[in-house]
């Protein structure tokens, strides 16, 4: 038996066929694009947990910052070689024969070293975030101590911003490597928190002060992430996901090595430096068998 259909009905169907993937499409990407957003944002506003410890570590114990610069260290150094260095080789792979892949892989993490390396120095040792100096105990409050917690701050926030670009586009590209590297640089970023907020709280005595330098320093990172997103989205296939994994397994490396265990060993005593780099090393190894 034929029964009628009103064409109205007929094109209201095709219109949902055609319209509701495109919605659905839409909305997926959405999803993804927020979360990824989300991850850089809480990496980067890890910097202002690092203002909070300094409230609760006594600062003439300098064995808390040892163990963080050691732990950050082991975390970056682990998840670069371990994680972040054979992605960026099975990326580059997806769309360039075994050898070229190799090759850039080689190149773009070389490349991130010198990046970091010309951006080192740039900045002047007496700001650079990683040069931590701690401040006496008389606690004067002096205009050179909030300059050099102002510096820092901005300092770092050069630092993150290139950090929060790779973090939001391996989120993009693969959610458990993006959630990796999240946890990596917020690890990173929490001792930088506290390089920003001990000298502004010795300068003005003011916590909440103290803590919005380092909260508001972190907020480059999603900066760099939207800057990403609206200029790079058109180029970001598997080959510049491979490119961009591999300048940041070589801009990990160069922190953890020329700047994380100096100075962890520096301002405490050697095994504290290993068994922070150690502890972070076991960590990360234990968050990727997990996320994996």
């Amino acid at each position: 038996m034929f029964f009628p259909v009103h064409p109205g009905s007929v094109i209201c169907f095709m219109q949902s066929m055609i319209i509701n993937p495109i919605i659905f499409a839409v909305i997926m990407d959405f999803n993804t694009v927020a979360v990824a957003f989300a991850l850089t944002l809480f990496a980067g506003l890890s910097t202002g947990i690092g203002g909070l410890i300094t409230f609760f570590v006594n600062r003439k114990n300098t064995w808390f910052l040892s163990l963080s610069l050691g732990f950050s260290a082991g975390v970056m150094i682990y998840v670069s070689f371990i994680d972040i260095f054979p992605k960026a080789l099975d990326s580059l792979a997806v769309s360039l024969p075994e050898k070229t892949a190799s090759i850039i892989t080689t190149l773009s993490f070389f490349g991130g070293i010198l990046l970091i390396g010309i951006i080192d120095r740039l900045v002047p040792s007496v700001e650079n975030p990683h040069e931590i100096k701690f401040i006496g105990d008389n606690g004067k409050k002096n205009s050179s101590l909030m300059r050099m917690g102002f510096f820092t701050a901005l300092a770092i926030a050069i630092h993150n911003f290139p950090e929060g670009i790779a973090t939001f586009t391996a989120s993009l590209n693969n959610l458990s490597t993006g959630i990796v590297i999240a946890i990596a640089i917020a690890i990173h970023n929490i001792p930088e928190g506290i390089a920003i907020s001990v000298p502004v709280y010795y300068a003005t005595g003011s916590k909440k002060k103290a803590l919005k330098y380092s909260f508001f320093s972190g907020l480059s990172e999603p900066l760099g992430a939207i800057i990403g997103y609206l200029l790079l989205l058109p180029f970001l296939n598997d080959i510049t996901f491979g490119i961009v994994f591999g300048i940041v397994s070589g801009i990990m490396i160069f922190i953890s090595f020329d700047e994380l265990l100096p100075a962890s060993k520096e301002y405490g005593e050697h095994h504290i430096s290993i068994y922070g780099l150690i502890l972070g090393m076991a960590v990360m190894a234990t968050s990727l068998l997990i996320i994996n």
